[in-house]
């Protein structure tokens, strides 16, 4: 399991967007389980990613979790 943050000065709908077209079906082909303006979540039969954004000193804030898509997710925060 692995938790990373990072600060972006991408909008939150820009870092939703994001984290849906790399880890979702035209992506890592995850499944998206739940979207919000703040976070997405998807899961696959082995693991899960959850990307959270937050406004923290005029820039956001990008919090991701994942089992198993560990590689991936430093990929993903390298994109923003």
């Amino acid at each position: 399991m692995i938790r990373i943050a990072k600060k972006t000065r991408l909008t939150p709908e820009e870092i939703i967007e994001k984290a849906s077209n790399f880890f979702g079906s035209a992506g890592e082909g995850l499944e998206e389980k739940e979207r919000g303006l703040c976070c997405i979540s998807f899961e696959s039969a082995g693991g899960y990613v959850t990307v959270s954004v937050a406004d923290q000193e005029g820039r956001r804030m990008v919090d991701v979790e994942s089992r198993e898509f560990e590689y991936q997710t430093k990929g993903f925060m390298n994109i923003l």
